[in-house]
């Protein structure tokens, strides 16, 4: 959990490599997620560069039970698998390599802290760490969301990723589910990993 004095991830820090390696750039990027939604079960997320270049989409269900979205890099291959898990006062999500189910490809878990906060944050646990009943302690923390203008994944107290809300914040365009999110993934973070956390946050604050 994030501690109150917070650093920040920079240049000579350790990679932090959870989806895989070509995901971490030695330098800081600013990314653009667009989110749309394409009919009522479904939606669409692409991720650009500064250039336009698409550097992954993903797609899947908006409404019911069990969501499954898939993670694609540019050339249209399966980088990972998102799945909800039940019916649950806390939402939870596993992440999969490729389109796996099984447990020896499981990335990562994603637990809701709280059903009851009015700010949307999540616990993150490594495969290794995923039996969350008993953990002592998450491997990463988001916060925030589109309707909290801001969105913030920490490692213990240090920032590895900012986002923020491209527009000044309405409930019309949030229900129309068209809006736009400015990724800043620090230097050595994984942005797919990144990207996928604020999928799944943005899924759980999806009330309209």
């Amino acid at each position: 959990m994030p501690k109150n004095k917070k650093t920040e991830w920079q240049v000579g820090d350790p990679p932090i490599s959870v989806v895989g390696d070509q995901f971490c750039n030695p330098y800081p990027m600013e990314l653009m997620v667009k989110r749309k939604v394409i009919n009522f079960s479904k939606d669409h997320y692409q991720v650009v560069d500064p250039s336009g270049n698409i550097l992954l989409q993903i797609d899947g269900q908006a409404w019911g039970f069990n969501r499954r979205r898939v993670m694609r890099d540019p050339a249209g291959f399966i980088v990972l698998t998102m799945r909800q898990k039940g019916i649950r006062l806390k939402r939870k999500w596993e992440v999969h390599g490729g389109e796996s189910k099984d447990k020896e490809d499981l990335l990562f878990t994603v637990q809701q802290s709280s059903a009851m906060s009015l700010k949307t944050s999540v616990d993150v646990f490594l495969a290794e760490n995923s039996n969350i009943k008993k953990s002592s302690a998450c491997d990463f923390h988001a916060s925030g969301g589109y309707s909290n203008i801001s969105f913030k994944v920490f490692k213990s107290d240090a920032l590895i990723a900012g986002v923020g809300v491209t527009h000044k914040f309405t409930w019309g365009s949030y229900c129309k589910g068209k809006y736009n999110f400015r990724v800043s993934v620090n230097p050595e973070v994984d942005y797919a990993f990144i990207i996928a956390l604020l999928v799944m946050v943005d899924d759980i604050e999806n009330l309209c």
